[in-house]
């Protein structure tokens, strides 16, 4: 197995775990380059608010989309767009990312900006 299967294998488990809740999933994508998030809604089928270090506004404000300081900014703005549509309790999946670095920055300042999970 290479490690994107590893890790592959280890976010279906999580994400079986969160389809048994029916809640909204915050999912969360690191590239070496770029941070991703979304949240889907507790059926998961469909996306509810996203936001990335690619958008104009970020690259803008953070030059480097692939630090903790771009995984604060993209936090920051999915709780806001997640709080906006309504969503205030979501389940956190990092994806089978290790909960370390920017994947725990970005869901720290999600948490800071409203979001419970």
């Amino acid at each position: 197995m290479n490690k994107k299967e590893s890790r592959l294998r280890r976010a279906r488990k999580t994400r079986a775990k969160i389809a048994e809740l029916k809640i909204a999933r915050l999912c969360v994508h690191r590239s070496n380059c770029h941070i991703y998030a979304q949240v889907y809604s507790g059926s998961g089928n469909q996306v509810l608010a996203a936001a990335s270090s690619l958008e104009p506004e970020m690259r803008a404000a953070i030059p480097n989309g692939g630090n903790v300081e771009a995984a604060k900014a993209v936090g920051k703005l999915i709780a806001e767009r997640a709080l906006a549509k309504g969503v205030q309790e979501v389940a956190f999946d990092r994806s089978g990312f290790k909960y370390h670095g920017r994947v725990k920055a970005l869901a720290e300042a999600a948490r800071e900006s409203g979001l419970k999970f």
